[in-house]
């Protein structure tokens, strides 16, 4: 099994990144494989909503021009997915939250039964608005969720000063475990995937 973690930080080795190898390392003992991408400091555009992607057939964003395309690819490809941002203002990064858009605006519905698990670095506060924000990416795409013994939040604004919250660093070690645990339990359950019914849209509008 493999599991895709986005560094949504524009440090490549900073806190976030400190939280999502603790995790790694955890679930690498269960015998599954992290790969942690980072999305690095080149800018990422918001989605423009022009949804040529859902035209295509590829599933593929119109605009080639940063890293949003190469992670749709390793998200398609990964049996879950693990978030990790930062905290700006109390919220996700926004690099990374154009890059969320336009991953799960066409792939959403490829992500349907993966788990998904969501993770806040903060220096201070902040943490769980972000945590929360995060998460309903994965609810909108049917993701069964990988919890902890708290919310997914870890402090400090070195590797240095996350690494000394210990009860930090004990919610990370526990989310990796549950979340591998949950992978493989639903892979080994071999039960049917529900029945989905055909998407309904509307709005409030009356004509």
């Amino acid at each position: 099994m493999k599991v895709l973690a986005i560094n949504g930080s524009p440090h490549e080795h900073g806190c976030t990144f400190t939280a999502l190898h603790i995790i790694a390392e955890e679930m690498a003992a269960a015998g599954i494989d992290v790969e942690i991408a980072h999305i690095g400091t080149a800018p990422v555009r918001g989605c423009a909503a022009c949804s040529v992607c859902m035209g295509t057939g590829t599933g593929l964003c119109a605009f080639d021009d940063d890293i949003s395309n190469q992670l749709i690819v390793k998200m398609r490809e990964a049996d879950g997915l693990i978030i990790g941002s930062p905290v700006h203002f109390s919220g996700i990064a926004g690099t990374l939250k154009s890059l969320l858009d336009r991953l799960f605006y066409v792939n959403g519905h490829l992500m349907k039964d993966k788990v998904g698990m969501a993770v806040a670095s903060a220096r201070r506060s902040g943490g769980v608005t972000t945590f929360d924000q995060l998460n309903h990416y994965f609810t909108y795409a049917q993701m069964p969720l990988a919890t902890s013994c708290y919310w997914n939040v870890i402090h400090g604004k070195t590797p240095e000063q996350v690494v000394q919250d210990e009860e930090g660093c004990q919610i990370m070690r526990q989310a990796g475990r549950n979340m591998a645990w949950l992978m493989q339990s639903i892979a080994a359950a071999n039960i049917a995937k529900p029945r989905r019914e055909e998407r309904v849209w509307t709005n409030f509008i009356r004509n």
